[in-house]
């Protein structure tokens, strides 16, 4: 704000003291040291509510841009919409003239099923059976408790265990 360097402070002081007074430079010093700083709140009060304007006046600017790109971007969607709608009846109307020109019979549709079937076992197995088949490798995986009943010995199934006499 204003610059004062101690020498102007030390002549501001000697000429308040010849001219207040000893006994009345106390008080006027006081006065005037709350005066500065009421002004000086009130400066900092000022400077805050400019800078809150403005940024409102950001905020304001910001939401219209908002605003505005998202009305461009709902009548983009909304166009897009009604290209995708019009090619989809138009391959309706294609399709529906294929339909009626070739209906599916009871054995292709079993046919189809078969295959998907097949498919969806060769999309989702790792190796596929026919490789499984050809190289010996297990196509089914037994638990540990399904092993062990297959494979005992019927000797062994008859027993009963000692620990449960």
């Amino acid at each position: 704000m204003i610059d004062i360097g101690l020498t102007k402070i030390a002549l501001i002081g000697v000429v308040a003291l010849v001219v207040i007074g000893p006994e009345k430079l106390p008080r006027v010093a006081r006065m005037a040291g709350t005066l500065f700083g009421r002004a000086q709140r009130y400066i900092n009060q000022v400077k805050a509510e400019v800078g809150r304007e403005m940024e409102m006046e950001e905020l304001r600017k910001m939401q219209q841009e908002m605003r505005e790109t998202a009305s461009e971007l709902q009548q983009d969607l909304e166009e897009a919409g009604r290209t995708i709608h019009a090619a989809v009846s138009e391959r309706d109307d294609a399709a529906s003239d294929y339909a009626s020109l070739n209906p599916p019979t009871p054995a292709r549709l079993a046919e189809k099923a078969k295959n998907f079937r097949k498919k969806k076992l060769l999309r989702t197995s790792a190796i596929p059976s026919w490789y499984k088949r050809q190289n010996g490798h297990k196509t089914r995986v037994l638990s540990a408790s399904a092993r062990v009943s297959k494979y005992r010995p019927a000797s062994a199934a008859r027993k009963s265990s000692p620990f449960f006499h």
